[in-house]
């Protein structure tokens, strides 16, 4: 399992940070896009490592076009010498139409789309494949010589995509190199709704498990003592109830028995009683989704839910935690796990 930490949306602070993530031991330096873009942080981040991958978990990709994201993952693949990653989710309909001002329709079908027309224009930059995608949504068919990037020899970047539900994660399957699954995900609904739809698609596809990558962003709740733990435990139950208030991630809360609990959080949501959600968060729903443990047993309880399943683990420490702590968290994560027999069988 290859563990990955997140970067500073603020500029200033990228060239700390990621020097910081390598000189940990991180696999990878992931950038999202919530109140900042994703993208420019990743030139710095790429200038000040030598090592680990760097990507966007996630870049809005209906908020922009195909052309526009395929230059972006071209020169930073290029600059980063091959170690971007090019993370994509759809978002939710009222963000594309209402923040973004962009059409929305047929999520997974669009998503398709896009990632067949970015393989398509890197393509025609990297072998100089005539550009020819004609699909429903996106039109690419001009490409003369003056707005070819230049030639690098690192191959086009991986794409991953977000998804929670089983159509995207089929998709995923099907078309991607990874998975974002989205850290409002149990283990059960991973292995019973996720890992499932996600063997569908490679199968369909003419593909095996070891073609793709699962990422997992963990909800950790973790310190140094008891009172640290508490507190981490208590900004986490308002984030899953954040979470669980949108329509889009109820099916997480429906197979466990919990679709109730989605109603009454939508409904404090449109009222604005943040603080009255966190409070329906209760133990048994907060470990549903919470690796809830002290530093020195935390590697053990990610590796109990996610060995064998999960590839790569998006992992956040306290900030104050000791360099040789988080460099022993890091290497016991990373021990290998064995995958279970239906597991090894997809292989």
């Amino acid at each position: 399992m290859k563990v990955d930490g997140g970067l500073s949306s603020s500029l200033s602070g990228v060239p700390a940070a990621a020097g910081r993530l390598e000189r940990l031991g991180y696999d990878g330096a992931w950038c999202g896009e919530v109140n900042s873009d994703p993208f420019l942080p990743l030139v710095l981040a790429a200038e000040h490592t030598s090592r680990i991958e760097i990507g966007t978990s996630i870049a809005v990709a209906f908020a922009r076009n195909p052309m526009s994201v395929a230059q972006l993952g071209w020169d930073l693949q290029a600059y980063s010498q091959g170690r971007f990653v090019l993370g994509l989710g759809s978002q939710v309909r009222p963000h594309i139409e209402r923040r973004f001002g962009m059409p929305w329709g047929r999520p997974v079908a669009r998503m398709r789309e896009f990632v067949l027309a970015l393989r398509a224009i890197w393509s025609s930059w990297q072998d100089g494949t005539p550009l020819r995608f004609e699909g429903e949504y996106y039109t690419h068919t001009l490409m003369t010589p003056a707005f070819v990037p230049a030639a690098h020899p690192h191959g086009q970047p991986k794409i991953f995509v977000a998804a929670v539900g089983a159509a995207m994660t089929r998709l995923c399957g099907e078309v991607t190199d990874g998975i974002y699954t989205h850290a409002f995900t149990t283990p059960r609904y991973l292995r019973e709704v996720t890992v499932p739809a996600l063997l569908d698609g490679l199968a369909s596809a003419g593909r095996t498990r070891t073609d793709l990558q699962i990422s997992y962003p963990a909800f950790v709740a973790t310190g140094q003592n008891d009172a640290e733990i508490e507190a981490a435990a208590d900004a986490m139950r308002h984030r899953i109830a954040f979470y669980g208030s949108t329509p889009a991630y109820r099916a997480v809360l429906d197979l466990h028995g919990w679709g109730d609990l989605h109603t009454d959080l939508h409904r404090l949501s449109r009222q604005g009683e943040w603080a009255a959600m966190g409070r329906l968060i209760d133990d048994e729903i907060l470990d549903a989704f919470v690796v809830v443990a002290p530093l020195d047993t935390l590697a053990d309880r990610i590796r109990d839910r996610f060995g064998g399943v999960v590839d790569r683990l998006m992992l956040s420490l306290p900030a104050d935690t000791p360099a040789e702590t988080t460099q022993a968290v890091l290497d016991a994560v990373r021990t290998p796990v064995a995958a279970t027999p239906a597991e090894a069988a997809h292989s």
